[in-house]
């Protein structure tokens, strides 16, 4: 773990999935919409596992797609309870690096779980329970992330979806494909940002609302 991977180029259409949480369909339909729109690379900033009951399904897929994932709160939580376990899924977390770090038709791309540079409970959270952005929230991680010189941050973690720029970077969740039925399309070097729905239900922007919000 604690493994940062740094690329130097990757393809310019990009599909975001995150907090898949062990539930295979919303996945399964998120890598078919990326099939039929020709995406050439898979990021996904972790919690693979939890909540469901699928989760050797969901690697199996994510191997299957040449997915680019990360770790999440809940890849660590499985892998401390998996300690003598060599199977499949636990060796695949084992593997997977903590942070991306990538540069893309000019732009620097960084995927974290949580909030940067690498935590993976300290979430960016921007909206309130109708999903509109707070403005203190952005004001405070507007802040927070302000020496932090990306041109895009992908996170996950907070099931909120959102694409906001924060200073001069742009900010990326794309909801979990769980609980906010959604997946993204990134597109570099225009920077444009696509919401898909999935599972026949309009985008939940903001699941679980109401914990961990900064009053400042």
């Amino acid at each position: 773990m604690n493994c940062i991977v740094k690329e130097t180029s990757l393809p310019g259409k990009i599909g975001l999935i995150s907090d898949i949480h062990a539930t295979l369909s919303p996945l399964k339909e998120a890598l078919a919409v990326f099939r039929q729109e020709g995406v050439e690379c898979i990021l996904c900033p972790g919690d693979i596992a939890g909540y469901g009951n699928e989760l050797d399904e969901c690697v199996d897929l994510l191997i299957k797609s040449k997915c680019r994932a990360i770790s999440g709160n809940h890849e660590i939580w499985h892998l401390e309870k998996s300690v003598d376990r060599d199977d499949r899924t636990t060796s695949y977390f084992r593997r997977l690096p903590d942070v991306l770090d990538f540069t893309l038709e000019g732009k620097r791309v960084y995927m974290v779980h949580a909030s940067p540079p690498q935590s993976f409970t300290d979430g960016i959270r921007l909206l309130d329970e109708q999903g509109k952005i707070i403005p203190q929230q952005k004001a405070y991680w507007t802040e927070r992330l302000a020496d932090f010189d990306y041109d895009i941050l992908i996170v996950g973690h907070t099931h909120q979806i959102f694409c906001e720029k924060l200073g001069d970077m742009l900010v990326i969740n794309p909801g979990s494909t769980k609980f906010n039925h959604s997946c993204a399309i990134l597109t570099l070097p225009a920077m444009e940002f696509r919401l898909i729905a999935l599972s026949n239900k309009t985008p939940l922007k903001a699941w679980n609302w109401g914990t961990g919000l900064r009053s400042e």
